[in-house]
C-alpha cells in the first residue's frame, strides 16, 4: 500500500476510489466506470499538482524523509557498472551504514561513497536508519586515499538524519572520524560530486558531501541539526518542529539562494518515491554534465574546493 503524506489527504481519496472503482471491473461488474476511472485520475493529478505546487519546508521535510523514496544503494545499483564494495576500516570492524567502493560510471572508474537508510525492517536495522558510526568514516577515509592516490573522481550520495550518537561511537572518536572525513574531501586532488539525495543531516553528512560540485534533490533537505532538534534547543518543545524548519532555511531553494549548493534536480511530479526510475536518472544526467562542467574549467579541483567552502558566508 502506497505511503501518503499528511498533506496528500485529498489525493489519497482519490486514489482510493479509483482502486476501488478498478477493482469493480476487475471483478466483472456490469458496470462501465473508465469514464468515471479517467476522470478521477485527472482530478487526483490536479490535486497532487496543488499538494506540490508550494510544499512550505516542513512538508519538505516529510517528503525527503518518504520511507518510499530511493535510497543511495538504489543509485548504486542503476547509475553504476561494476560496483566493488569495500568494508572495514581496518581499525574497529564493519560499518554498514556507509557504503563505500569503486565502479564505473558511463564507462569510467569512480569512487563512491553514500549513507543508506534502508528499505525495510530488516535492511534498516542493518544500515543502522543511516546513521554512521566512526568506523563507517574511517572506511570512507580509506577509499577517499586510493582515489586521490590514482587521480579517480569521487561522488557522494547523501541521506542520513545525522552521524550516530551512541556511546560506543564517541568511545571510538566519532567527532575525530567526521573531522577527518571532512579534511579527506577537501584534500582531494581528483574531481568530486556530491548529491543530498533525502536528508543532510549535520556533520554526519558534510563528512562525505564537501565536494567541488554540490547538488540537492528538489525536495530533499540539508542542514546542520534536525528541525526537532533545533526546537528542543531554542524552544524546548518538540511541537515547535515546523518553526524551526521555516527559520532554518534547510530546502533545496533556500541554499541555492544563499550559494551554498551549485543547483537542484527537479523531482517528478509528487516527489522522488512516485517516479524512482525517473529521478534516478536525472540524477546520473546531473553528475555527467557537473563532471564535464568541471573538467572543462581546467582547474585546481582541491584549490577551487577550498575556496568554494572559504566563500560561503562572506556575504550573508
Amino acid at each position: 500500500m502506497f505511503n501518503y503524506l499528511d498533506f496528500e489527504k485529498p489525493v489519497a481519496d482519490l486514489e482510493g476510489k479509483i482502486l476501488e472503482l478498478k477493482k469493480l471491473s476487475e471483478n466483472g461488474e456490469a458496470v462501465d466506470v473508465g469514464d468515471e476511472i479517467s476522470r478521477l485520475e485527472k482530478r487526483s493529478k490536479d490535486a497532487l499538482r496543488e499538494a506540490y505546487r508550494a510544499l512550505t519546508p516542513w512538508q519538505k521535510v516529510q517528503v525527503a524523509r518518504h520511507p518510499d523514496r530511493p535510497h543511495c544503494l538504489d543509485y548504486v545499483r542503476a547509475l553504476f557498472t561494476e560496483f566493488t564494495p569495500l568494508a572495514g576500516d581496518r581499525a574497529f570492524g564493519e560499518d554498514n551504514a556507509v557504503i563505500a567502493g569503486f565502479a564505473r560510471f558511463n564507462g569510467e572508474s569512480v569512487a563512491v561513497l553514500g549513507l543508506e537508510k534502508g528499505n525495510d525492517t530488516q535492511s534498516r536495522l542493518k544500515h543502522n536508519f543511516g546513521s554512521a558510526r566512526p568506523e563507517g568514516y574511517r572506511k570512507a577515509v580509506r577509499v577517499m586515499e586510493m582515489a586521490d592516490r590514482f587521480g579517480i573522481p569521487v561522488i557522494s550520495l547523501v541521506d542520513t538524519a545525522g552521524a550516530y550518537p551512541g556511546i560506543g561511537a564517541e568511545e571510538r572518536g566519532q567527532a575525530e572520524a567526521i573531522a577527518r572525513s571532512t579534511s579527506a574531501c577537501l584534500s582531494l586532488r581528483s574531481p568530486s560530486i556530491s548529491l543530498i539525495i533525502g536528508e543532510g543531516g549535520s556533520g554526519g553528512a558534510i563528512a562525505i558531501a564537501v565536494a567541488n560540485q554540490v547538488y540537492m534533490l528538489e525536495h530533499s533537505i540539508y542542514s546542520v541539526i534536525s528541525p526537532e532538534g533545533a526546537a528542543s534547543i531554542l524552544w524546548r518543545d518538540t511541537t515547535r518542529s515546523k518553526d524551526a524548519a521555516t527559520n532554518m532555511k534547510i530546502t533545496a531553494q533556500d541554499l541555492l539562494e544563499l550559494k551554498i549548493i551549485d543547483g537542484i534536480i527537479a523531482e517528478p511530479l509528487g516527489g522522488a518515491h512516485r517516479a524512482p526510475e525517473a529521478i534516478i536518472e536525472a540524477a546520473g544526467a546531473q553528475i555527467s554534465k557537473g563532471f564535464e562542467e568541471l573538467r572543462q574549467g581546467n582547474m585546481d579541483f582541491r584549490e577551487q574546493r577550498r575556496e568554494k567552502f572559504l566563500a560561503m558566508g562572506r556575504t550573508l
